[in-house]
């Protein structure tokens, strides 16, 4: 059985942008996962930290055989293949690859959250989940992407679309 996933995407060291490519390339080599769209490259503003470069953000729909621990196992495999270490909580990263959402699924588990904590709060998730599919609710709070994007305040958060998709 198959269910579609939505992952955030983001970099800020090296080649953010080229980053970003290189990991989507890597997620549709992943076994039991296609993907299906990816929203546009945006330039964010970091949030929550002071003193880093700004991303580049996108996300991507992919139809997963996975269950999620298992795909986000594969997740956190992309990132250490692209010489991510962690360091620092919201540290400046060479890639970063979020599971945002899993089918319908609601998750509270050691290492596993789904949908994503913050991504109701961050306008460098919303505008790409709001590219690939604004009339999808989310599973707990009820409300479509777009009307998250729409309460989501702005400040402290610019996303600047980089060219076409």
């Amino acid at each position: 059985m198959t269910e579609t996933a939505y992952i955030g995407i983001g970099s800020n060291l090296g080649e953010p942008l080229e980053n970003c490519r290189t990991a989507i390339r890597l997620l549709s080599e992943m076994r039991g996962c296609c993907i299906r769209e990816r929203s546009r490259f945006y330039q964010t503003e970091p949030v929550g930290v002071e003193g880093q470069g700004w991303y580049v953000n996108a996300a991507v729909s992919l139809e997963t055989e996975r269950a999620p621990r298992h795909l986000l196992e594969g997740l956190l495999a992309v990132e250490t293949r692209m010489g991510r270490v962690r360091k620092e909580k919201w540290g400046a990263r060479v890639i970063d690859l979020d599971l945002l959402i899993h089918g319908d699924r609601i998750i509270d588990e050691q290492g596993l959250i789904v949908p994503h904590p913050r991504m109701h709060e961050r306008r460098f998730v919303l505008l790409p989940m709001t590219d690939l599919t604004p009339t999808l609710v989310h599973p707990v709070y009820g409300k479509t992407m777009a009307e998250l994007l729409d309460e989501c305040p702005g400040k402290g958060q610019e996303v600047i679309p980089l060219g076409d998709k």
